[in-house]
């Protein structure tokens, strides 16, 4: 059988056979896997007068962002979710921010509005049911007539991986990745980081170094061959020294999955089926919902899954009595996790959502150069 070609995660071109992965698993691989639409394909042909790189303020991965530049996101974020509301409003007043969402979501496009409201902004929604989009109108021209009609920034859900580069590199505007495809979610990665060091150091973001990290295992559990909130936080804990466990059934966690680490970085990536084990060592647990609107052809068993995978209250007392517990939503109750660990004293995902806030601030603030550095 001939050789194929992926690109992985760590910029570097392995050489695998069809026989070497599964169907499943050679998508995991792909750097942006590509989407249906031939207009809307990362390595599509950009066309048009902004056509070129990507605007500064843009968002689209967590894999390029320097420490650096994560560590003024964070602290621009603990500056802003105390300020006052009347001098908050002013940072971004009458700036104009249009949230194009082609997928279903709650947390990720409410928090985005209430960070542009709170700051001053004007918001525009844009959604796949209610707009041209509907009629055929390509990621590309929606993109120009947004900017067109004064929009400043734009916000893009979209479930085709590689949208979201494909649209800042069509129209010039900053665009803020909020989840594309099975790709990636940077924006969720950088709160749920800030939820961990919040946890770890309470009070404000430490000065982030590759040691930071160093000591903490971190337990990904789930269908991580369809979850981007996996696939940066893969890219990004690493980076600060962090120890990943990535967990779950062959079926949602090919092995592939552990060359994701960017290099050079400090911490590892590794693939376990054994969640128990995992628990053990874990002072962070992240659960993952089931994506059965991702799951095709994949035969899963529900009711061995939550034999295997669940976290329930035993499982955690026995475990990992010490260890917080995040989700990045939605929760499937009784299915991934139970009531009564997401309720409980260990869960800090109430936490996460407000740090979603915070996070999203400093994100609009940053893609439009405004306030203080």
């Amino acid at each position: 059988m001939r050789p194929k070609l992926f690109t992985l995660d760590n910029g570097h071109r392995d050489t695998v056979t069809d026989k070497t992965l599964p169907k499943p698993a050679r998508q995991f691989a792909r750097r942006t896997p590509p989407p249906a639409a031939a207009e809307d394909r990362a390595d599509a042909t950009v066309t048009g007068p902004f056509a070129g790189k990507a605007h500064p303020g843009s968002l689209l991965s967590a894999g390029p962002l320097p420490l650096r530049e994560i560590g003024r996101i964070l602290a621009r974020a603990d500056r802003l979710e105390p300020e006052g509301a009347a001098k908050r409003a002013r940072r971004l007043a009458h700036r104009r921010i249009a949230l194009l969402f082609y997928e279903a979501s709650t947390r990720t496009r409410t928090s985005f509005e209430l960070a542009a409201k709170s700051l001053g902004a004007e918001t525009t929604l844009v959604s796949a049911l209610s707009s041209s989009i509907e009629k055929g109108e390509s990621l590309q021209d929606t993109g120009l007539t947004l900017r067109a009609m004064g929009v400043e920034v734009i916000v893009l859900r979209h479930p085709q991986s590689g949208a979201a580069e494909v649209l800042a590199r069509a129209i010039g505007l900053p665009v803020l990745n909020a989840g594309d495809g099975t790709h990636e979610h940077p924006s969720q990665a950088l709160l749920d980081l800030r939820t961990i060091l919040q946890w770890k150091f309470g009070g404000k973001t430490p000065t982030l170094t590759p040691r930071t990290l160093r000591g903490m295992t971190v337990t990904i559990c789930g269908d991580i061959l369809h979850s981007r909130v996996a696939r940066s936080n893969a890219l990004l804990l690493p980076r600060l020294g962090a120890r990943l466990l990535l967990c779950g059934p062959p079926t949602l966690l090919p092995e592939v999955a552990a060359q994701l680490l960017p290099a050079p970085t400090t911490g590892q990536i590794e693939v376990h089926h054994d969640f128990e084990a995992c628990l053990r060592q874990s002072q962070v647990v992240m659960m993952l919902r089931i994506q059965k609107e991702r799951l095709n052809n994949l035969q899963l068993d529900l009711h061995e899954y939550m034999a295997g995978y669940q976290l329930n209250a035993a499982r955690l007392r026995n475990f990992a009595p010490q260890s917080a517990v995040m989700h990045p939503g939605p929760m499937v109750r009784g299915l991934e996790i139970t009531s009564e660990v997401a309720d409980g004293p260990q869960s800090v995902i109430e936490k996460q959502v407000a740090n979603g806030v915070a996070i999203r601030m400093a994100l609009l603030v940053r893609a439009l150069k405004a306030g203080k550095p």
